[in-house]
């Protein structure tokens, strides 16, 4: 039993390296009780809880919300950084229209829950509808 235990031990130091290594904040914070942590540092650690997982998959539900732009711009570039770097697919659902489709390859405008709209998203961000509806333009 002891020797399970250790290698455990061991896979899970790993997994937190990983998650350590691509959000390097949370290692500062490594002692900190999750709910004293900041809103973004909290946003983080979910996403960090979800890569111990190793996942191929990755949903991601506003993560910017209610986050200080600074934050918002640091977690956007460590979401570019899972797909790019660790290959893993993500789904972003996410209101900030110009910065999800700035990070994104691939997009869907949904309305009252439908899909209004799909496109590559070089190509949301040119499409008029898009603009004036979702990007201010």
């Amino acid at each position: 039993m002891g020797a399970y235990l250790q290698r455990d031990k061991q896979v899970i130091r790993k997994e937190l390296d990983y998650v350590f290594g691509v959000f390097p904040r949370l290692k500062e914070r490594e002692r900190q009780t999750a709910g004293t942590l900041s809103g973004g540092e909290q946003q983080m650690l979910a996403i960090g809880r979800a890569l111990m997982s190793k996942p191929r998959f990755l949903m991601l539900d506003e993560p910017s919300l209610g986050l200080a732009p600074l934050l918002v711009k640091t977690i956007f570039e460590k979401i570019v950084e899972i797909n790019r770097q660790h290959g893993i697919t993500i789904l972003l659902v996410e209101q900030n229209a110009n910065l999800a489709l700035e990070i994104s390859h691939y997009g869907y405008v949904l309305e009252t829950g439908r899909i209004k709209l799909q496109d590559e998203s070089a190509a949301l961000r040119q499409n008029p509808q898009v603009k004036s509806a979702y990007l201010g333009g």
